[in-house]
């Protein structure tokens, strides 16, 4: 037949010169009564004419099952370092080329000869689904005649995931982003209509954190203001603030089901050796409060936070948030001179707000040890060693550690992307921090660019990686989710599976897990870990 049509795990990415097997295996998804589940379904023509093919999805009653085209993207080169295992890195030697990343709300194409396409098909059995077997019935039409026929198989087990405890997790949400997109008039009426849909997407895949921008965040270079609270000055060091957009963005995400709060950096990236940059109003005119070579720790600065961090308690407690709130100091501080002025600018906060506990991401153990930060965030690469050592902490990866660690990079094999809950569980960790949810610039700039053709920032060669700076594409909307999105989604899943089911970190289901780079990268590992348990009760 000229159409070749087969299910695929949410694990194996179809490429365009993916083969169609030689003999079609049918395909069966083990998840809890009420897990979100994923797998795809492929196509390939190889006659000498383009056909239109459509595809239908029918569940059992009650049950939302979702069909996205999956899109390719241009990825110019591998993230560095290559390795010539398939497990390491995906399709060692393929790119530059195209790669399967972002989900389309379609469910019809031109399919050309000798090209493979696939659709994303996403299940969710209705609330109080009984334990047992259900069938997907999958139709795929080509000129508007029936072409093929699937059936998905989908097995429900007796068990139903709790709501995760205790593990918290945040990408960084740019609002900035958003403004430029979409081309707001900073937080006009079309900013806060777009908003919501990406503060649910957040909360859709399991985040339960977004960052809140009362001042333009300190990430990454100069930003674009984009800063939620409105400052007026009123006489010599005398301020007064209007939390109105504070107070709608801190609502609306809690009616979009986020339920923690991660508060905008109070000094500069790496050390915190200056002022933040605070506009007057909202930053429409960029006229700052004072230069930007104002040191940290300054009477200036000082006079504003000893204004600003009582209204800021005020504002938490008013709106019943204060125990679900993160505070930052200063953003990946590294180094003797670094951790002085992150210490100076500690001991000021310590001083103006002795209620407020903060957190950064950061890698040397001596900031913990020490004490200059309540909980740290050390990287992957040294968190189990945070652990070791009996350190509150979280954990965060951003750019690198790469080779054999977790990641989840355009070139970074599925599988491993699908282990982040199991590695996450492995030690009493308290959340998880990434950079990027939708970093659309060029590094260090505002220079937006268009993510469907660059996912490195244009900063490859300078360590940036594709696939790290965004989760989701920006559609005309909304957003559109990636691949390697859904399947983190998925993995968030195993860790709330085993928390449901009280599993010992000691387990020794567990024991393959050694650290972030030594751990089972083979997809049927996973497979046979959720089945087991699942099985268990």
């Amino acid at each position: 037949m000229a159409l070749r049509v087969w299910l695929a795990p949410s694990w194996a990415r179809q490429y365009p010169d993916t083969p169609a097997p030689p003999a079609e295996r049918p395909l069966m998804l083990h998840t809890a009564r009420n897990e979100r589940s994923s797998a795809q379904l492929a196509v390939r023509l190889e006659e000498d004419r383009p056909q239109p093919v459509q595809v239908r999805a029918q569940g059992p009653e009650g049950w939302q099952v979702r069909v996205r085209r999956v899109g390719y993207v241009p990825v110019r080169h591998h993230n560095w370092p290559v390795s010539a295992d398939p497990l390491e890195t995906e399709r060692p030697g393929h790119l530059p080329g195209y790669v399967p990343d972002p989900l389309f709300e379609e469910d019809a194409l031109i399919l050309f000869p000798g090209e493979t396409h696939a659709f994303w098909l996403t299940l969710q059995p209705p609330e109080g689904a009984a334990p047992g077997d259900y069938t997907i019935a999958l139709t795929v039409e080509m000129a508007g005649e029936t072409a093929a026929r699937r059936e998905l198989a989908i097995r429900l087990y007796d068990v139903a995931l709790e709501r995760r405890r205790d593990f918290h997790f945040t990408h960084w949400f740019y609002v900035d982003a958003l403004i430029d997109w979409y081309r707001t008039d900073l937080f006009d009426a079309r900013f806060w209509e777009i908003l919501p849909r990406y503060l649910r997407d957040l909360a859709e895949h399991g985040a339960d954190t977004v960052y809140v921008p009362v001042f333009t965040p300190p990430l990454d270079g100069v930003k674009r203001p984009s800063q939620l609270l409105k400052v007026a000055r009123r006489g010599a060091g005398e301020y007064a603030f209007d939390w109105s957009d504070v107070r709608r963005y801190v609502r609306l995400a809690q009616e979009c089901g986020l339920t923690h709060f991660e508060w905008c950096h109070l000094f500069t990236q790496w050390g915190a050796r200056y002022a933040l940059r605070v506009y007057e109003g909202q930053g429409r005119e960029e006229v700052l409060l004072w230069p930007p070579e104002t040191p940290a720790t300054s009477e200036t600065y000082r006079a504003f936070l000893a204004q600003f961090l009582p209204a800021l308690k005020r504002f938490i407690e008013e709106e019943g948030i204060a125990d679900r709130s993160f505070f930052h100091l200063s953003d990946e501080p590294h180094g003797e001179a670094q951790r002085a002025t992150y210490g100076a600018a500690r001991a000021l906060l310590r001083e103006l707000a002795p209620w407020m506990r903060v957190m950064d991401a950061l890698t040397e153990i001596a900031f913990a040890r020490e004490g200059l930060t309540d909980v740290p965030i050390p990287s992957i690469s040294v968190a189990p060693q945070f652990a070791q050592e009996g350190i509150p902490c979280w954990c965060y990866y951003c750019c690198e550690p790469r080779g054999p660690y977790l990641n989840w990079l355009l070139d970074t094999p599925l599988p491993k992307v699908a282990m982040h809950g199991f590695l996450f569980y492995r030690w009493p960790f308290q959340g998880f921090l990434h950079w990027g949810y939708n970093y659309w610039y060029k590094r260090a700039t505002r220079q937006l660019l268009d993510p469907f053709c660059e996912q490195d920032g244009l900063a490859w060669h300078e360590g940036w990686a594709y696939g790290d700076t965004f989760r989701v594409y920006p559609g005309p909307e909304g957003p559109v989710d990636s691949i390697r999105w859904e399947v983190f989604a998925e993995a968030m899943q195993d860790y709330t599976l085993l928390q449901t089911l009280s599993i010992a970190r000691e387990d020794a289901l567990l024991a393959p897990i050694v650290s972030f780079a030594e751990f089972p990268k083979e997809a049927s590992w996973r497979e046979e870990a959720r089945k087991k348990l699942l099985m268990r009760r």
